[in-house]
């Protein structure tokens, strides 16, 4: 990777180019065909990165097309989280296996003292697909039937969930991003395998080649030149190396910016004290501020976590409503007519400070619209809250310190330090 390659990594605020178009795509409904077209078209590569591979009936005819494109000469590599796709993977490895599809697990736990390894509780959160670095998804949505949840069975109503399809400049940093996970959780295995190989080895200058050979990434074909679309979008990761902060900190500087509006969807809802009073000020100033929380819970701890902050939104001005007709997933915010976010970051500690997350930023009037309409949507099917669940008082201090004290906890046993 050159440093003009690099350089959206390296710089602290979001880098946008201009030139792309992004469609927003709503469920697994609308967003597999789209990636399973993309990848029929591939002509060099594919990079699929996710925190969920599911062994049901839309994984599954995710992973044949994987496989058809494998068969016919494209290189295709899947990443997937070893925690998230820890019940699937026999099932992952017996549909790939001598299909052409190399496999890689982020941070596997396949025995039971992996979780004493430093970094386990910091997951592969990301959901991301690149082809040929001309077409890429990114978004909130696993590889898993919208209609199927892992905790609760099947479901009548689909997850509300989002993703964006990509053309254009802002390809190459996602297609990076995934080579990248794919090259960080597939040679870590290799390197330790392939070193002790050396080291028994009879020819050891011709093993060393092939090690050497091995651990080089090739950078696939070159970008895309900028489409019709006149789109600036930008892509966010947040990692623990050079951008722990660059997610939240795009939240923020847009929410401190908003004059009008800002509305956001976030299943689990906890964030920290700026981001909370940044909130807070916007509402003070007189800009409306709606949030979308789940109302349908599939973790009570998540909720928890969310409503011990209503009293302290709603007190300010800030509208809370809660998702009742299914499971909420999304992870998007737009603030004013042309900023809008969508991507696989909830507002809460493990994907603001822990996990590896993805997030697109894009500045365009046309797609905040679309993404307000669903929006919108998705209000007029919620229930508001208008009263916390508890009224103020020794009962509620007591939940919300309750959630304070593990959150600080779990971070600290992740090893972040200072306070959240």
């Amino acid at each position: 990777m050159t440093d003009h390659e690099s350089a959206w990594y390296a710089q602290r605020d979001a880098s946008f180019s201009g030139g792309n178009e992004v469609a927003l795509l709503t469920g697994g409904d609308q967003l597999f065909p789209a990636m399973q077209q993309a990848i029929a078209r591939a002509r060099h590569d594919v990079w699929l990165a996710t925190y969920i591979f599911h062994d049901d009936a839309a994984a599954r005819a995710m992973a044949d097309t994987l496989i058809d494109a494998a068969r016919r000469g494209v290189r295709v590599r899947v990443v997937v989280d070893g925690f998230g796709s820890k019940a699937s993977l026999p099932t992952l490895r017996r549909w790939f296996d001598g299909s052409g599809v190399a496999l890689a697990v982020f941070r596997p736990i396949d025995r039971w003292y992996a979780w004493l390894q430093p970094g386990q509780l910091r997951r592969l959160h990301q959901k991301l697909l690149a082809c040929d670095t001309e077409r890429a998804f990114v978004g909130g949505i696993n590889v898993i039937d919208d209609r199927n949840d892992l905790n609760h069975g099947a479901t009548p109503e689909p997850r509300l969930d989002f993703a964006v399809a990509l053309r254009g400049p802002v390809v190459g940093p996602v297609a990076q991003t995934a080579r990248a996970m794919w090259t960080r959780a597939a040679f870590g295995r290799d390197w330790r395998d392939e070193v002790i190989a050396l080291a028994r080895s009879a020819e050891p200058v011709a093993r060393a080649r092939s090690l050497i050979q091995r651990l080089r990434v090739s950078p696939g074909p070159e970008p895309a030149q900028a489409h019709a679309g006149a789109v600036r979008a930008a892509f966010l990761v947040r990692d623990n190396l050079r951008q722990r902060r660059a997610i939240e900190r795009s939240y923020i500087d847009a929410l401190s910016r908003a004059r009008e509006r800002i509305d956001l969807i976030s299943p689990y809802f906890y964030p920290g004290r700026l981001f909370r009073r940044v909130l807070r000020d916007a509402a003070r100033r007189g800009v409306r501020v709606r949030l979308l929380l789940q109302g349908k819970l599939d973790y009570r701890f998540a909720g928890l976590a969310a409503q011990v902050l209503y009293d302290e939104m709603l007190s300010r001005g800030v509208q809370i409503y809660e998702y009742t007709p299914a499971f909420l997933h999304a992870k998007v915010a737009l603030v004013d007519d042309d900023w809008a976010t969508v991507g696989s970051s909830n507002i809460d500690p493990l994907s603001l400070l822990l996990n590896l997350e993805a997030n697109v930023v894009v500045r365009d009037a046309a797609f905040t619209a679309a993404l307000a309409a669903a929006f919108e949507q998705a209000v007029q099917v919620s229930r508001e809250v208008t009263a916390p669940p508890l009224a103020p008082g020794w009962v509620s201090a007591l939940r919300r310190g309750f959630v304070a004290w593990a959150a600080n906890w779990y971070l600290r046993l992740a090893g972040i330090s200072g306070r959240y």
